[in-house]
């Protein structure tokens, strides 16, 4: 807008408003950016932060292991014993912690997994059962593709059905020693 585009009864008031502002610099717009990892007093914002970076550490949609996903979903870590296997096959140990991905995307899904494994190795939960359910079959593909990846994934069986069957897996985790009761 221009001074000569104004009305007169406006010219005063642009007037008042330039010897008012004048002198003035323009402020020049600084961008704060806070670092990924900043610490905030928040306690869920830290915590969301880690599992976030724990499942962005440890699962990768790149690496695609050699499992058959189509098939009984069988594995157990090399050194681990192969008898693990068919004891989650026979439901021979029960699941403590339960958690369900249904409706969940990949990316959510990675940060329930790592928050998963997290909170089975803090309250020392040796088994635990993921149902991802069949859909479309992304998660089920998908979600034994991402716990073959963590290193405390001991072994990983094929739900038996009173726990999910086809839709869902049982994991153990590798729990580290306890020291002895004193």
């Amino acid at each position: 807008m221009n001074e000569k585009d104004l009305s007169p009864e406006f010219e005063d008031e642009f007037s008042l408003f330039r010897d008012a502002v004048d002198g003035v610099k323009k402020i020049k717009q600084d961008t704060v950016q806070f670092k990924r990892n900043a610490v905030r007093f928040q306690g869920n914002v830290v915590e969301e932060q880690e599992r976030q970076h724990a499942a962005e550490f440890y699962f990768s949609d790149d690496y695609i292991p050699d499992i058959d996903t189509n098939a009984t979903i069988n594995f157990v870590r090399e050194g681990a014993d192969r008898y693990l296997a068919k004891q989650l096959r026979r439901g021979d140990i029960a699941p403590e912690l339960i958690l369900d991905l249904h409706g969940l995307n990949k990316e959510s899904a990675k940060r329930e997994l790592a928050a998963l494994i997290h909170a089975c190795k803090r309250h020392h939960y040796y088994c635990a059962c993921i149902v991802h359910g069949i859909g479309e079959r992304v998660l089920k593909h998908k979600v034994p593709q991402y716990l073959v990846q963590h290193p405390d994934v001991l072994a990983m069986h094929q739900a038996p059905l009173e726990y999910g069957g086809r839709g869902a897996v049982l994991i153990l985790i590798d729990l580290p020693e306890q020291p002895p009761f004193r």
